[in-house]
């Protein structure tokens, strides 16, 4: 054999390997149902497991349909000729999200997390170093709350709202708010018991008071309607991995046009611009800065940085139109056909509900003490997953779930 023949042979094996690459790509995405479902639960779109999966609120499964998006994008990175056409739809996807939760597509800005988010106002704001008086609650998101004893640390008012019956009581608002309060910052479903604010009415007080609203959404954006237009937030952002069906790395900032102009600007991302022209290249025009640029009025304009994550991207380019598809009141209501039996049975086994009875927000939660050592064995046992706390339990159903996974959680923990 010649060093041709070699070479030839090793080109073969090559294109062969190629092949089946695409060939790989092509049978999952035909494994992937292509319509939407007419009822749920939804089991053909997820891959078949015998593990019961109640932690959709930690971070939902990716779904066939996901995993073949995901795919393609990655077949065209291979430079896979099958895929040479596809393209990687970047502002489509912030359109959808713009649409899932009534607001307008140019107040949407990619952001790498729910807290990159929330630290971006804060700056914006001026905060720590400008003071001022925060009002926030110890159901919002447990990440944030060393976030504003920290602001407090460095001379920041901040007024912490506790809970009564699991709840955030107006009345206690209308307390906290001040005629010198800078920004109200709260989850809008929190992730501790599922317990939704009246976004709403909590806006209308804070601007009545001359107070900006920051809202987490992560817990509400796909699973729950979400109006922001219609509450008057000014700020909001979610990352992508729980409701949205999506993964770690990429969700979303939501600014409105006035609320972008009271922030000083602290991200220079080049994402963000709308116009550059250098003059230091060659052939460059002649000009007397190092460059000339803008940046877009648009909260890409206020909030983008560089590259973010495009499987993320592909993958939500499926799962928004997932969620849009099927509807959001429809996605709600069989979550609430699963959490209503927890509410009614879980108290009979003699756990204690820490999730207010009429909250229609797909989390139930439980206080029981060394919950994380007395649940873990039996759940591995029975091969269920579900979020377990030292002394507490929280379920969290999706769109693939049944009763029968609700039956196999009420034998494995059994009583109290």
């Amino acid at each position: 054999m010649t060093r041709r023949d070699v070479m030839l042979a090793a080109g073969s094996l090559s294109m062969a390997g190629a092949v089946s690459a695409a060939a790989q790509t092509a049978a999952a995405a035909a494994k992937a149902p292509s319509a939407l479902p007419t009822k749920f639960p939804d089991k053909a779109a997820y891959f078949p497991t015998d593990l019961v999966y109640l932690d959709n609120g930690s971070q939902h499964p990716i779904s066939l349909g996901g995993k073949a998006a995901i795919d393609t994008y990655l077949t065209k990175r291979l430079l896979d000729p099958a895929e040479a056409h596809y393209e990687l739809p970047e502002d489509g996807v912030r359109e959808k999200f713009a649409r899932l939760v009534n607001a307008d597509a140019d107040d949407i800005a990619y952001v790498q997390s729910t807290t990159a988010g929330e630290q971006m106002v804060l700056r914006g704001l001026g905060l720590p170093q400008s003071g001022g008086h925060i009002v926030t609650d110890t159901l919002h998101f447990f990440g944030s709350l060393p976030l504003y004893e920290e602001m407090q640390r460095r001379g920041v008012e901040v007024t912490w709202i506790e809970p009564k019956d699991g709840r955030i009581r107006m009345e206690d608002m209308k307390q906290a708010i001040r005629r010198d309060t800078k920004l109200v910052a709260l989850s809008l479903v929190s992730t501790i018991n599922g317990f939704e604010h009246d976004l709403k009415a909590v806006c209308d007080l804070a601007h009545a008071n001359g107070a900006l609203v920051y809202a987490d959404i992560i817990h509400a954006a796909g699973c729950v309607p979400v109006d922001l237009k219609g509450s008057g937030v000014d700020f909001a952002a979610c990352a992508s991995y729980k409701w949205l069906m999506g993964e770690f790395g990429l969700g979303f900032i939501y600014a409105t046009k006035e609320a972008r102009a009271r922030l000083t600007r602290t991200e220079y991302g080049y994402y963000g611009m709308s116009a550059f022209k250098p003059h230091v290249y060659p052939l460059d025009p002649p000009g007397e800065a190092i460059a000339d640029y803008a940046f877009a009025d648009t909260a890409e304009g206020t909030f983008a940085h560089g590259t973010h994550a495009h499987t993320v991207i592909a993958l939500l380019g499926h799962s928004l139109d997932y969620i849009l598809g099927v509807g959001v009141p429809a996605i709600q209501a069989h979550a609430q056909d699963l959490i209503g039996r927890l509410k009614r049975e879980l108290p009979k086994l003699g756990y204690t509900l820490m999730t207010p009875p009429e909250t229609t927000t797909p989390l139930v939660t439980c206080v029981y003490e060394n919950a994380r050592d007395k649940l873990n064995p039996k759940l591995a046992a029975a091969k269920i997953k579900m979020t377990v706390s030292g002394n507490r339990f929280r379920v969290t159903p999706s769109v693939f779930n049944d009763h029968t996974d609700i039956d196999r959680l009420l034998a494995a923990i059994g009583h109290a």
